[in-house]
């Protein structure tokens, strides 16, 4: 499994011409004009990142004990990154739970509701790692009504981290279908728990929680 540098340290320069988000693996073109190069998202530089097609980079070519050419040691020369799905999925969240603490601490709406999106979003990511295991294990699954119910009832963003973290459930267009659904529908019942009508609805809430 071991990797031989091809020279002392000689550095080719080529481009990021395909790439398989989902394997994590893609090729460089060399500006020599020789055979495309396999490389690995572990010989780019650490992050949450995905090498962008067009990508110009340098590199040192290395053979692995098959005798097949990957690139290692990539440098970038040019910016050519953006956010992969798992991190955007991340951002989105993160930026919605902001805005839910936002709303709590301007005393718009009780602490537990933020207390409910934390814990929801954590249970539900629970669910999803355990039904991708058994999905691999082939062992009892967690249905999607489950998983549905889970992020309408405030654990959408954990969902949607999971789905793009795990790739799982996350090109199963029936169930995205669904979940963008509740997702939608938990938003907008937010909206209105925070709007002058839904003032009933939270006073119930509080009402249930203490």
């Amino acid at each position: 499994m071991g990797l031989t540098l091809k020279g002392e340290a000689m550095r080719e320069f080529g481009k990021v011409v395909s790439w398989k988000e989902d394997k994590g693996f893609g090729f460089i073109e060399p500006s020599s004009g020789a055979k495309q190069v396999f490389v690995h998202i572990k010989a780019f530089p650490s992050g949450l990142r995905t090498p962008a097609i067009g990508t110009e980079v340098s590199y040192i070519e290395a053979r692995d004990a098959q005798g097949r050419g990957r690139a290692e040691s990539i440098q970038l020369l040019k910016s050519g990154f953006s956010l992969g799905p798992a991190a955007k999925a991340f951002v989105f969240a993160a930026l919605f739970l902001l805005v839910v603490a936002a709303i709590v601490a301007l005393g718009i709406l009780p602490r537990h509701v933020l207390w409910l999106y934390l814990g929801m979003s954590m249970l539900t990511f629970a669910f999803y790692f355990f039904d991708k295991s058994a999905a691999q294990k082939g062992g009892q699954r967690t249905s999607e009504n489950t998983l549905h119910t889970l992020a309408l009832l405030g654990g959408w963003p954990g969902a949607l981290f999971a789905q793009q973290l795990l790739r799982h459930k996350s090109s199963k267009q029936s169930f995205r279908s669904v979940f963008w659904f509740t997702l939608l529908l938990n938003v907008a019942t937010l909206g209105y728990l925070v709007s002058n009508h839904g003032t009933w609805l939270v006073e119930i809430f509080e009402k249930l929680v203490r």
